[in-house]
């Protein structure tokens, strides 16, 4: 059991990073939540825990405002489902090693990146987003890294001064025999909709606009 509710982990590991990516696309996001909250609902069951009864966008039904036959038929449709997946389970002839092989090809690897300073004329406070990136698939392979960063030159916490630091995980053999992997750094200006309308008694402030990206 302890080697079946490893295995979900690591799946719902990876699928966490890949939703926090922000790069997926509507309809593979919705999918990817579905199977993340299956993975979850079959590994209460297994743990012998509580069933959580969820609609179809995998949102949890809050039972005041849902009649008692509508939660009977949700529960009774997640359990089917559940006992389903249980029943092609245990109909597998031979064991499952996919435990043991993602143990050894579990990440082992990490990045360590240290902000020490961030020059760039932009006049308005800016928000920097780093995260490590595959130019020959055109994606971004790990979670996004903020730093919030004022007009006047200094991180907008100033206690985080000299202080910025981020460790990038599950860096695996996989991503080691990649061709080449770019820490990417992208820009978000945070501030009036035009930097010329700074003056303006009609200008908006607070307003996120793209500004640039650098790579290495």
């Amino acid at each position: 059991r302890f080697q079946q509710v490893q295995s979900m982990m690591y799946d719902l590991m990876e699928w966490r990073s890949q939703l926090l990516s922000g790069t997926l696309p509507k309809d593979e996001l919705k999918e990817l939540k579905q199977k993340v909250t299956s993975k979850i609902d079959y590994g209460n069951k297994i743990l012998e825990l509580d069933l959580i009864v969820r609609d179809e966008d995998g949102n949890i039904l809050d039972p005041d405002k849902t009649s008692v036959i509508s939660l009977f038929h949700a529960h009774e449709k997640a359990t089917n489902k559940i006992t389903e997946r249980i029943k092609e389970e245990m109909s597998k002839d031979q064991p499952d090693y996919a435990s043991y092989s993602r143990m050894s090809s579990s990440p082992t690897h990490s990045l360590y990146v240290f902000v020490r300073n961030f020059v760039c004329r932009i006049g308005e406070d800016a928000e920097l987003f780093m995260s490590l990136y595959d130019p020959q698939k055109s994606t971004i392979i790990s979670e996004n890294y903020l730093v919030r960063w004022g007009r006047e030159g200094f991180p907008k916490e100033v206690d985080m001064l000299n202080n910025l630091k981020v460790v990038f995980t599950d860096l695996g053999n996989k991503d080691l025999s990649r061709d080449k992997i770019y820490l990417v750094c992208q820009i978000v200006r945070v501030g009036s909709m035009d930097l010329k309308d700074s003056k303006s008694k009609k200008c908006t402030h607070g307003l996120r606009r793209p500004f640039g990206v650098a790579g290495n």
